[in-house]
């Protein structure tokens, strides 16, 4: 079964941001941006490279570690370039990937993670929610080996994903069937996920919502003095849930992230129903 361990993630930021009048990547998303945040998700869930595919010379804002980023040959051909760009350059790396666009605020590992396990069908050339009253095609699964397909199709004039999906194998996931999944229905109910942001105003009701709620707790000597037991607060990284502790998220702390990734990021996202532990990163902590 293909899942996120085999999987590959891609980031489509070369878009033109005409409707935001300034770059959706570069957005500033609760002290790091929307880039980041996407990229940062992404790294969290699948085990292979994640990459951003960018315009010709564009500028991005400060990525995390060992995101890879490749340009479009080609600006202003819009997404269809994008996927064609990012599975190309995943080819032998992986078998498949998650390609979505920057401006996914919500998006939740629990989504990422059931539209890969849709290449359990071995028939499968493309994992497609359909969802929220939409075709979602940049918050969807894609063979890497599309890439000389969707090539070919640009050739020829063909510049929307939905050309794609009539020359291929599309598994669609409704919202009954996206939410059939335990984990992402207790996660995100409402398919938040596939929220995104194309104006101003999108852009502004988006960062008043709450934070996400996350459990907290301290571990060794950061639990002294009465600091023992689970707290809840919201917090969309992990430098937030720090603060709202009171605790310096310094090298001699270390946090866990739902009891396995070990990190000292501070702009790491989170997201509802994320647990975090800090525990004392020194000797004997």
């Amino acid at each position: 079964m293909i899942g996120p361990a085999e999987a590959a993630g891609v980031v489509l930021a070369g878009g033109r941001s005409s409707r935001m009048g300034r770059s959706k990547a570069a957005l500033e998303w609760h002290g790091s941006t929307l880039l980041h945040r996407t990229t940062a998700l992404l790294a969290r869930v699948v085990d292979g490279p994640v990459l951003v595919v960018s315009a010709p010379g564009q500028d991005l804002p400060e990525l995390p570690p060992g995101i890879e980023v490749v340009a479009d040959p080609i600006d202003g051909l819009g997404p269809m370039r994008g996927l064609a760009t990012g599975l190309a350059a995943l080819d032998e790396r992986a078998p498949v990937a998650f390609v979505c666009s920057t401006d996914l605020p919500f998006l939740h590992p629990a989504l990422v993670r059931r539209v890969l396990r849709g290449f359990a069908d071995p028939e499968a050339d493309v994992v497609l929610p359909v969802a929220r009253g939409y075709r979602q095609p940049l918050a969807a699964g894609y063979r890497t080996a599309l890439a000389g397909l969707v090539e070919k199709l640009l050739d020829e004039g063909d510049l929307r994903p939905g050309m794609l999906f009539q020359h291929c194998r599309v598994t669609q996931l409704d919202d009954d069937t996206l939410l059939a999944d335990p984990a992402l229905a207790r996660a995100d109910p409402g398919l938040d996920s596939l929220v995104n942001v194309n104006e101003p105003d999108d852009y502004a009701a988006a960062l008043a919502r709450p934070q996400p709620e996350v459990v907290v707790e301290r571990f060794g000597a950061l639990a002294s003095g009465g600091q023992r037991g689970p707290r809840t607060v919201r917090a969309a990284s992990l430098g937030a849930a720090a603060a709202a502790v009171g605790i310096a998220l310094d090298r001699h702390v270390v946090a866990a992230i739902n009891g396995d990734q070990m990190t000292r990021d501070a702009r790491l996202p989170l997201v509802h129903s994320d647990t975090v532990a800090f525990l004392s990163a020194d000797a004997g902590g």
